[in-house]
C-alpha cells in the first residue's frame, strides 16, 4: 500500500522536476517562475495559520467533551481531562471522541517541520512543482484533520474525505523535490543568484 503513493510521487515529481527545468523559463517566463517560488511559503503560512485556527478547536473540544463526561457521571473528570495532559486519560466514549480531536491537531506537527523545509528547499530549483506539491499537501491535511475530528472516536474513519490521503502525495512530493534541489545546489548543478 505505501508503495503506491511513492511510485506515483516520484512519477509526478520527476516529470514535473523535468519539465521545468527543461522547458519551465521558456515557457513560463522567469517572472512567473520567480513568483512561483514565493507561492510556496504563501502557502506554508496559511496552512500554519489554518493550525492555528484548528488548535482552538481542540481547546473547545476539550471542555465539551469534559462537560459531557460529568454529565455522564464518570469520575476524576478534572483530572484526566485538564492540562497539562494532552490526550484525555481513560475509555470512556468521550473521552475516545476528544482524544480523535486532539489527535487532529496532534498529527500535523509530525509532519509539518520536515514538510516546511523541503518545500523551502524545492522552490528554489523548482517552484511550480513545490508550489503544486505543497498545496496537494495542505488540502490533504486539511481533510486528514477534519475527518479525524469528526469521526467521533473511531480513527478508523479519519480518511474518510477523499482528498484526506492526498496529504502523504504532498508530503512525500515535498521531500522528493527538496532533497533534490538540494543535491542540485550541492553538486553545482543549479547555481543560486
Amino acid at each position: 500500500m505505501a508503495a503506491k503513493p511513492l511510485l506515483v510521487t516520484l512519477g509526478c515529481c520527476g516529470i514535473g522536476g523535468f519539465a521545468e527545468l527543461g522547458y519551465g523559463s521558456a515557457t513560463l517566463g522567469t517572472d512567473v517562475l520567480e513568483r512561483c517560488t514565493f507561492a510556496t511559503p504563501a502557502i506554508l503560512i496559511g496552512t500554519g495559520f489554518w493550525t492555528l485556527m484548528h488548535g482552538f478547536k481542540v481547546g473547545r473540544a476539550r471542555s465539551k467533551y469534559a462537560e459531557l463526561a460529568k454529565k455522564d457521571g464518570e469520575e476524576n473528570v478534572d483530572e484526566r481531562f485538564n492540562l497539562p495532559n494532552l490526550y484525555a486519560q481513560g475509555v470512556s466514549k468521550h473521552v475516545t471522541a476528544f482524544n480523535c480531536i486532539q489527535r487532529s491537531h496532534q498529527q500535523i506537527f509530525e509532519t509539518y517541520t520536515a514538510c516546511c523545509v523541503s518545500a523551502l528547499a524545492g522552490a528554489v530549483s523548482f517552484p511550480v512543482c513545490t508550489s503544486l506539491s505543497t498545496l496537494v499537501y495542505a488540502v490533504g491535511r486539511y481533510y486528514l484533520s477534519k475527518g479525524y475530528a469528526e469521526c467521533e472516536g473511531d480513527a478508523s474513519k479519519r480518511y474518510k474525505y477523499k482528498l484526506a490521503r492526498y496529504m502523504w502525495y504532498g508530503f512525500l512530493g515535498n521531500m522528493i523535490l527538496g532533497a533534490t534541489s538540494c543535491v542540485m545546489i550541492i553538486s553545482g548543478m543549479k547555481k543560486i543568484n
